[in-house]
């Protein structure tokens, strides 16, 4: 196995392009190195982590965040301004394994893995965070939710990279939840996972909702439809029944040991509905705190 750390990204882009599609790109390794013990190592492994784009973490003056695809969990977590903006972005990967794991593991790894049970993706689905994307052709930026294509697949060419990600600036009264169940209290990955962020008009009516499901589908599901109901309510429970019917609807989980595909679709109707209550709570705050 040839082991390469360019320092900027042109080389990296010039490394998968001499590669022709035979190298891995490492950004953190957590998941590559485990699937490497079952598929062995391959002939190119592309470690990104000396690239300095992919290892920033900024705010900018209109509040919004860039977050570098190889930035590990531990940084994000403990980032005070990012953790106040998007709570459940940060707390999405910090449920990602142990310790160890955290100062590892990063966003772009986590979302080119292509595991429909990933933390964070969920979470940044419904922060409708956007990725950028370079390769020898030029740079494209991507919707987070466009990125897998199935399980274990993205929509990238071989020769792409993930350099980033784009999170918007928060408006007034808004906030983000994300929560999962794991057989496991530590350490284990998602039966199923639900995200939610909106915002509150002035009333404290919803006025924007977006939730996102994870492992219930083969790949991370945005639930249009069934945010629709919350739209100009205060989540009355009438409401929330309605809603989780429609997120159970929305669910397509499969039968493994770790959960039926029942089991799978009741618990992410109940984890969807305690995250939008969670991040309604967090904004409802903002808003009185005024």
């Amino acid at each position: 196995m040839q082991y390469l750390a360019p320092l900027t990204l042109n080389d990296a882009v010039d490394a998968l392009c001499t590669a022709a599609g035979k190298a891995r790109v490492m950004a953190g390794g957590t998941d590559l190195i485990v699937r490497a013990a079952v598929t062995g190592l391959p002939p190119v492994l592309l470690d990104l982590k000396q690239v300095p784009e992919l290892m920033a973490l900024q705010q900018h003056a209109d509040g919004s965040f860039t977050v570098g695809a190889a930035v590990c969990g531990a940084d994000i977590y403990m980032h005070p301004q990012l953790r106040r903006a998007w709570p459940g972005v940060t707390e999405a990967m910090d449920l990602i394994g142990s310790a160890q794991i955290q100062n590892r593991a990063s966003l772009g790894g986590n979302l080119c893995n292509a595991s429909p049970a990933a933390d964070s993706v969920p979470a940044l689905i419904a922060a409708r965070a956007r990725c950028r994307v370079i390769g020898p052709f030029g740079e494209r930026e991507i919707p987070v939710e466009d990125v897998i294509v199935s399980p274990g697949k993205t929509c990238l060419r071989a020769d792409e990279i993930v350099v980033s990600f784009l999170l918007p600036a928060r408006p007034a009264n808004s906030a983000d939840a994300y929560l999962r169940m794991t057989p496991r209290t530590e350490m284990d990955i998602a039966v199923a996972g639900a995200a939610a962020s909106l915002v509150l008009d002035e009333q404290g009516l919803v006025e924007h909702c977006h939730v996102a499901l994870g492992a219930v589908s083969p790949v991370p599901l945005l639930a249009t439809s069934a945010v629709k109901v919350l739209s100009g309510t205060r989540l009355e429970d009438e409401i929330m029944s309605r809603f989780r019917r429609q997120i159970s609807a929305a669910c397509r989980p499969i039968d493994d040991k770790r959960g039926t595909a029942e089991y799978r679709t009741d618990i992410a109707a109940v984890l969807a509905a305690r995250a939008v209550q969670i991040a309604y709570d967090r904004a409802n705050q903002q808003r009185t705190d005024r």
